[in-house]
């Protein structure tokens, strides 16, 4: 268990190009590699996390926020020893929780007896102020994104948004559902050509995850494709996303805002200035 554990939002600019499905096999590779990886599902009124592992979880987050579970009794076993805090779907009050409930969300991780290497959170599609709440909070944001034009036009608008309404101005960049062999890198060569022209921002290209009929199999069957198929073309892909999100860094410091683990990353804020002295 790390000092500072990793957070990593996983967002789209629109629905329906697989992000649930992205976050949530990620999760599960990361956990099979050793990692100690707890997904959060944030999509706080049409969540779905439980539902395509097949679980059926007694807690949620509308449990949380109604006072009735803490965030240790939300947790639910996922695969590998993935944990998991599940949302609630078609819940009404959770689509109208104001800023102060979600900060007390994010702040209810740092009362976990046992903090995770990496927390996932899997937030709901587009740019309202809610998802923008969630990302904000992570370190890292990570955009899919598909070779369609709604897509692409969506996501630009994500990056626009987030970058000059909340200060977050990197993005990895997941192409997602590609069906030749170059289309990940030409989709993202031409969403970073009009970020680079037009935003502040910085984004990189985290990797590439081409269409593949075992994971439409694997959704139906409500398990990830890593563990249902883990030789197919979707399971190596994810593979080596969670290799590489497992090589970055680690937070050195609080951004400012408000963000999970504050307390942790401020403590350890404070411990590197000692060393330093």
């Amino acid at each position: 268990m790390t000092a500072v554990p990793k957070v990593i939002a996983v967002c789209s600019g629109k629905g329906g190009v697989g992000k649930t499905n992205v976050a949530t096999n990620l999760a599960v590779a990361l956990a099979r590699q050793g990692l100690e990886t707890l997904l959060l599902d944030a999509d706080l009124s049409l969540a779905n996390v439980d539902v395509l592992l097949g679980l059926q979880p007694r807690y949620n987050l509308s449990h949380l926020v109604a006072g009735e579970a803490d965030i240790d009794a939300c947790l639910l076993e996922g695969p590998g020893g993935l944990k998991i805090v599940p949302a609630s779907s078609g819940n009404f009050d959770m689509t109208a929780l104001t800023s102060t409930e979600r900060a007390a969300i994010v702040q209810s991780f740092s009362a976990l007896p046992r903090l995770p290497e990496l927390l996932l959170v899997d937030t709901a599609s587009g740019i309202s102020p809610g998802v923008a709440q969630f990302v904000s909070a992570a370190q890292r944001a990570l955009v899919v994104v598909c070779d369609e034009p709604a897509s692409i036009t969506d996501s630009y608008a994500l990056l626009k948004v987030f970058s000059q309404h909340y200060g977050v101005r990197r993005f990895d960049i997941v192409t997602n559902r590609t069906r030749t062999r170059r289309g990940g890198a030409r989709l993202f060569e031409k969403l970073n050509r009009v970020a680079a022209r037009y935003l502040d921002v910085v984004l990189s290209h985290a990797g590439d995850v081409a269409e593949d009929a075992y994971l439409v199999k694997a959704v139906q069957q409500q398990r990830a494709v890593v563990d249902v198929f883990p030789g197919c073309p979707a399971s190596q892909a994810f593979l080596a996303l969670a290799e590489r999100v497992r090589s970055w860094p680690a937070p050195a410091a609080a951004s400012g805002g408000i963000e999970f683990f504050l307390e942790r990353l401020v403590a350890n804020r404070v411990l590197t200035t000692e060393r330093v002295a």
